[in-house]
């Protein structure tokens, strides 16, 4: 039994940095598109250089350009890439050459599911549909993913907490999941409580991946 990877996504401030070191997560995410957990590329580098390593820095882009995408990963020195827009899948491949890319897909149907499939990203981030750059706590079926095969690893994000993670993961088997609103008490601010309440729900939980 193996507990799926955690991503705590839109993180802006130095305690919640050090707070997630602490519980042992893999990824953070740091926004640097638009929305109340938007960084500035300074201020988001100051956060990532507070990383050790093995845990990875993930920078969070909607629908930017390859140049300012490259110049935001040179200043930030994430490590990895996570579109979140209507990006073509000819930039992913390009920009899979440099960094690992992570691709978010909105949840809606059985159809948005399938859609999933060859677009040329590391992994598949399933959302809930309107999450724009995250965060927005929704949730979706997650039936609908439980009954599908996907040719890349699964992160799944979308409505999840610390008292409804452990029921997520057990139905749909993700190899990663990802939170933002789910562990905070103000939009960007991350509540300690809820992050340590996240953790040791996963863990409790352990369940094993997909094939």
């Amino acid at each position: 039994m193996s507990a799926p990877k955690i991503k705590f996504c839109g993180l802006t401030r130095e305690v919640d940095v050090r707070a997630a070191i602490d519980l042992g997560i893999d990824a953070i995410g740091l926004n640097l598109a638009r929305g109340p957990r938007r960084l500035e590329l300074a201020h988001a580098a100051e956060l990532a250089r507070l990383l050790p390593p093995f845990i990875t820095a993930v920078a969070l882009l909607i629908d930017a350009d390859e140049a300012t995408i490259l110049e935001a990963m040179r200043v930030t020195r994430c490590t990895t890439i996570q579109l979140h827009g209507s990006e073509p899948p000819e930039l992913a491949e390009r920009l899979r050459a440099r960094f690992p890319v992570i691709k978010a897909f909105s949840v809606t149907t059985a159809a948005s599911l399938a859609a999933v499939r060859g677009y040329p990203a590391d992994a598949y981030l399933l959302d809930a549909a309107a999450a724009g750059a995250g965060g927005s706590g929704l949730a979706w079926d997650h039936g609908l993913a439980s009954a599908e095969s996907f040719d890349r690893p699964v992160i799944l994000a979308g409505g999840l907490r610390p008292d409804t993670v452990a029921a997520a993961v057990a139905q749909v088997r993700p190899w990663a999941v990802d939170v933002s609103s789910g562990i905070e008490s103000a939009p960007g601010i991350k509540e300690r409580t809820k992050m340590a309440a996240f953790v040791l729900a996963i863990n409790a939980g352990a369940s094993p991946l997909r094939p």
